[in-house]
């Protein structure tokens, strides 16, 4: 049995979509007969692929397609062209438009079902090499690469409710030199996932050195980021790891910054954000600082 996923199959014709739910009753199909229907759903579920047919009333495949492609939450969705339409003006239209692949009528049970399942194959690995190239492989958090491409456009856009803050774990070079780096590693997993879960979901969390993270965060009043920094930096104090026998405990200092009219890039948060993680490391570590 085909891994179910959800497809959105458009069609202006009830008869066309029921051949189609009858080819993929392997799958979750939602059938919507119109344009307009199917960026209503688009707008509200989580789409996996779109069968589109050419030929609508109001609104034709060619338009929804590439109001599809416009989208930042739809564009990725891979859409294959249903159509009696084969000529080859017909067929570079589509593509044009931004459409993955096509299948022309009448409809081959087989034919389409392979061809749904490579397109989806294909987005699974898109997804997962986008993945692998934005993720710190140790991790799972952004890598610095990534952090930047989030954070720029929301520096951009924001005024004095973004903060940035950088969080570094205190005398990590003897942890390493006391109990070799499978435990240094072993304390950076658990340092990121304590952070990590403890971040608001619009929080932007990014491991950018051996021990150092960074972080993201939009928030109106000030002392509510140094409340939840300071309670990182509580159950990261009270954490321990255990390796080879041993209990290795650990704490963190957290250096931060909130963006002021003067600040014209995020490089200059940043600079802000390294002098107070400075200043938390000289007196006396384990400590949030913001400057």
């Amino acid at each position: 049995m085909t891994e179910m996923q959800t497809i959105l199959a458009i069609d202006d014709k009830k008869e066309n979509l029921d051949v189609l739910l009858d080819i993929l009753e392997d799958f979750d199909v939602i059938p919507v007969t119109s344009g307009q229907m199917a960026l209503d759903v688009l707008a509200k579920e989580e789409i996996s692929l779109i069968l589109l047919d050419i030929v609508m009333p109001k609104m034709d495949g060619f338009e929804v397609c590439s109001i599809v492609k416009t989208k930042t939450k739809t564009k990725d969705i891979p859409i294959i062209f249903i159509t009696a339409k084969t000529d080859e003006e017909s067929i570079a239209k589509a593509y044009q438009a931004g459409a993955n692949d096509y299948v022309s009528k009448p409809l081959k049970k087989l034919e389409v079902i392979e061809r749904v399942k490579t397109q989806l194959r294909l987005k699974k690995t898109i997804a997962d090499l986008d993945y692998l190239a934005s993720r710190d492989s140790m991790t799972g958090a952004f890598n610095r690469r990534k952090f930047f491409e989030l954070s720029k456009p929301i520096f951009e856009k924001s005024e004095n409710n973004f903060f940035l803050i950088m969080i570094d774990i205190d005398h990590f070079k003897k942890i390493n030199d006391s109990y070799g780096h499978d435990a240094g590693d072993i304390v950076i997993k658990l340092v990121a996932n304590t952070i990590s879960n403890l971040l608001p979901d619009n929080a932007i969390f990014a491991r950018i050195g051996g021990e150092e993270f960074v972080c993201v965060c939009i928030e109106e009043v000030k002392q509510k980021i140094m409340d939840l920094f300071e309670s990182i930096k509580y159950k990261i104090e009270i954490l321990c790891a255990d390796y080879n026998g041993y209990t290795i405990r650990f704490t963190v200092s957290c250096g931060i910054s909130q963006k002021n009219k003067d600040d014209k890039s995020l490089d200059e948060l940043l600079k802000r954000s390294d002098i107070a993680l400075y200043e938390a490391k000289n007196s006396g570590r384990n400590r949030v600082i913001f400057r």
